[in-house]
């Protein structure tokens, strides 16, 4: 794991947003630029794990133009989504950045949701959450089939674990700095997209304000999906799992803090 990234003194940015990337090389500018072109000031960081197609070689030539504000790990290999928010997650903790956000690179998230996340945790919440489903099924230019498959997840997440979250495996959320230090980031177990219920799921467990900003999804127009029949099965199960580990653990209460 390389840190390419340049040294940061005294950056004055207190919002970082964090983008893993595999094979993105169609969005990765696009992206990069729009979100320095929002009138909040946001760094980016970028994860990439060694993405043939030359993603980190484009990242590298804009470090220059953004120097300070724009940073980049380059892993090894495809070491799954978890585990890079995490190494995301520790870096931006040792770098002091309050505000961390997770978005993908594709533009299904859109950047200008970022401050609406972002201004939730402002005003009280721990975690704000971009929800696709929390006033209806906001989603657009995906197949039914997966739209169907996505929504009843996030029910039966929400019926299993009791955790009151309409949109439970949803991959753009801002944390504040406590929400990352407080939870045992090397605990945690799943490395595709369970890894969203996850972190939710703890934070609910730990007494943390989480709060869900609706949003708009838009399926990605350029590069491939990264979703998978087993990306499902380790959420379907992996939920149980959560719920049944939880009855015998005691968790530390921040809901006072």
């Amino acid at each position: 794991m390389t840190d390419t990234s340049p040294a940061i003194i005294g950056h004055s940015a207190d919002s970082l947003v964090i983008i893993p990337t595999y094979n993105e090389k169609e969005n990765i500018e696009a992206i990069i630029a729009a979100v320095f072109d929002l009138p909040q000031i946001f760094d980016i960081l970028i994860i990439d794990d060694n993405s043939p197609d030359g993603t980190a070689g484009i990242v590298r030539d804009m470090m220059t133009k953004y120097q300070g504000r724009l940073h980049m790990i380059e892993r090894k290999g495809k070491l799954g989504l978890g585990t890079a928010y995490i190494t995301g997650f520790k870096w931006a903790i040792e770098h002091g950045y309050e505000y961390i956000c997770e978005m993908d690179a594709d533009f299904s998230h859109a950047p200008t949701d970022l401050p609406k996340l972002r201004q939730a945790c402002v005003d009280g919440a721990d975690v704000a959450i971009g929800s696709r489903y929390l006033t209806g099924v906001n989603v657009v230019n995906w197949p039914m089939g997966r739209v169907l498959m996505s929504y009843y997840a996030s029910v039966y997440v929400r019926i299993v674990t009791g955790m009151p979250v309409h949109d439970s495996t949803a991959g753009f959320v801002c944390y504040r700095s406590r929400v990352l230090r407080a939870l045992p980031l090397d605990k945690i177990r799943f490395k595709g997209y369970a890894f969203q219920i996850e972190m939710k799921y703890l934070a609910y467990k730990y007494g943390f304000r989480i709060a869900e900003v609706p949003i708009v999804f838009v399926n990605r127009v350029l590069g491939t999906s990264k979703m998978s029949s087993g990306i499902f099965s380790e959420g379907f199960f992996g939920v149980m799992r959560l719920k049944l580990s939880s009855i015998f653990t005691k968790y530390p209460d921040y809901s006072r803090q």
